[in-house]
């Protein structure tokens, strides 16, 4: 699919965030072309008009020099994108805003893809960095109906591989977690050597989108009624809880959104 790339000039880059525990966020392209289905970012399609997620990606052309600012506190790059999306392979925003990004400012990278490495020598001059990759495990049907055309799980295990060999911090953003699907002891002990800890978020069925509300409850209807009935999503984030715990990670919790932001202990 041909994705349309429209370029604009931003007034700032840093924006306070709303996701608790994040101070700031960056993102350099609003839109993303892996197009997941479950995406919550999918809620722009309103506001932008450009059409369907994942047809369109905006380009902040002046991202680079917004982002010489210092801000204080944590930064996390991206929300409402992948930093590194096919398109940056050809036009490097991203790593131009890393060079000019003050190198003080306490950064976190969140990526689908292996393309993430090309940048290991930047990442080597903030002095608190820390990179992660979403793993989610999706392989075969639910990769064909769920995100088909982000990289493959092992393509992202060896990018983390590479990543913590070099010597930078590294985590595992294991989302979503969907009931009867995701496995997230294979995720775990498939990376526990090249992760300094994790995140475990459970999937945000409102925010995923009506589309793929739909689609679960045709298409796995056990895991469907599993986050949507109060009974059975409680016995399942007890045997989350149970799981997590049993694999001795470290990690701050589970969000898991049933009323706005969730964050369930251990």
């Amino acid at each position: 699919m041909k994705v349309r790339v429209i370029e604009r000039r931003a007034r700032g880059i840093y924006t306070k965030s709303r996701i608790p525990g994040v101070d700031w966020t960056v993102n350099q392209y609003v839109g993303c072309a892996f197009a997941c289905e479950y995406c919550y970012a999918k809620f722009l399609t309103r506001w932008k008009g450009y059409g369907r997620w994942g047809s369109w990606v905006e380009v902040k052309t002046n991202a680079p020099d917004l982002a010489r600012r210092h801000v204080s506190g944590s930064v996390v790059m991206s929300t409402v994108s992948d930093a590194y999306q096919p398109l940056e392979a050809e036009l490097k925003l991203t790593r131009r805003v890393l060079r000019y990004m003050d190198k003080r400012n306490q950064l976190s990278i969140l990526t689908k893809s292996p393309l993430v490495t090309r940048d290991i020598g930047l990442f080597m001059e903030f002095g608190n960095l820390e990179v992660g990759l979403t793993i989610n495990g999706f392989t075969g049907r639910e990769k064909r109906l769920f995100e088909p055309l982000t990289p493959i799980q092992k393509a992202r295990v060896n990018a983390l591989k590479e990543l913590h060999e070099s010597g930078l911090k590294t985590y595992v953003f294991i989302s979503p977690i969907i009931p009867e699907i995701t496995d997230v002891s294979a995720i775990v002990e498939e990376t526990r050597d090249f992760a300094d800890r994790y995140f475990f978020e459970v999937l945000n069925l409102r925010a995923s989108g009506r589309e793929f509300r739909e689609l679960l409850r045709e298409e796995y209807p056990e895991s469907y009624e599993a986050l949507t009935v109060e009974k059975a999503f409680g016995e399942f984030l007890w045997r989350l809880r149970k799981e997590i715990k049993a694999l001795g990670v470290k990690t701050e919790g589970i969000e898991t959104h049933r009323r706005g932001w969730e964050f369930v202990g251990l």
